[in-house]
């Protein structure tokens, strides 16, 4: 079974092969190389040609996944991207599509990506209405791994701002039909860089709302999120106390200090546990 990434995701431009080396070292979980909205129009054919690059730089980390965002399905920049990546040397583990409105969008990556030996994660980007509420029917594609929501867009679709309240009910969407579905979701990436504060607190309130991960812009926002989304030892200590004790008590209730743990604390403990493993494991592998 192919492991789908979730924590820490960095956009990095594709017309920026100098930014490419700190964004393979930054620590992110992902590390996408942009072809959209970061990338002016005129530099759009640079972008697709330089981004082949980012997936032979000899520097990135064991545990970082390369992926990269091509442009919307609805633009002739798409149809290039797709025709482009077909032919790189090293594929896109990840592939984000901006724009996904409908199961069929899926369709369209994994035919023109899809190969013998490769086929990439591919994750949806809901960023306007008529995605939320198609939400039911994309997760249920066969080729969907997990989605990423967009603020900026969906605030802009909606005619709203992007504070936490207007984009709650957007964000509480996803994480439903995320859960329904088994996937991952991410949010959306903090847009003031200099802010590390207000990235903290909406790292954590997207992470108790069930998101898996959140998106940066910068380099400099990836320990911020890392701290947010990654275990502590602590917690992880915590978590095998949990799952201990309740092995020992048969699916009982159990106490940890002054806290009764139920099936469902326990479940959340084995998860946590479950992610680390995975997490360890991806970092020793070859990337």
């Amino acid at each position: 079974m192919t492991t789908t990434p979730a924590g820490v995701w960095l956009i990095t431009p594709g017309h920026t092969p100098a930014r490419f080396t700190s964004a393979h070292a930054a620590g992110a979980d992902v590390a996408l190389v942009d072809l959209e909205d970061s990338v002016p129009p005129a530099a759009k054919p640079a972008a697709r040609t330089t981004a082949r690059a980012f997936f032979t730089h000899p520097d990135t980390p064991a545990g970082c996944t390369r992926g990269i965002r091509i442009n919307a399905l609805t633009t002739r920049e798409a149809l290039q991207d797709l025709a482009a990546l077909a032919d790189y040397p090293v594929p896109p583990a990840v592939v984000l599509i901006p724009k996904v409105e409908a199961p069929c969008d899926l369709d369209v990556v994994a035919a023109a990506l899809d190969a013998s030996g490769h086929r990439p994660l591919l994750y949806g980007l809901i960023e306007t209405p008529q995605a939320v509420q198609n939400l039911s029917e994309i997760v249920r594609s066969e080729h969907l791994s997990g989605l990423l929501f967009g603020t900026a867009d969906y605030a802009r679709s909606v005619g709203a701002t992007r504070a936490w309240e207007p984009m709650l009910y957007a964000r509480s969407a996803l994480v439903t039909h995320a859960a329904a579905a088994g996937i991952p979701v991410i949010d959306s990436p903090y847009f003031d860089l200099d802010d590390q504060d207000g990235l903290h607190a909406e790292a954590v309130r997207v992470r108790d709302l069930g998101f898996r991960g959140k998106s940066c812009v910068h380099p400099r926002q990836v320990a911020t999120v890392a701290s947010v989304f990654r275990p502590t030892p602590e917690q992880i200590a915590r978590a095998r106390a949990i799952v201990a004790a309740a092995e020992g008590a048969d699916g009982g209730i159990v106490r940890i200090g002054h806290q009764m743990i139920g099936p469902p604390m326990v479940q959340d403990a084995r998860d946590l546990l479950a992610r680390t493993a995975t997490a360890e494991t991806t970092a020793g592998a070859t990337p």
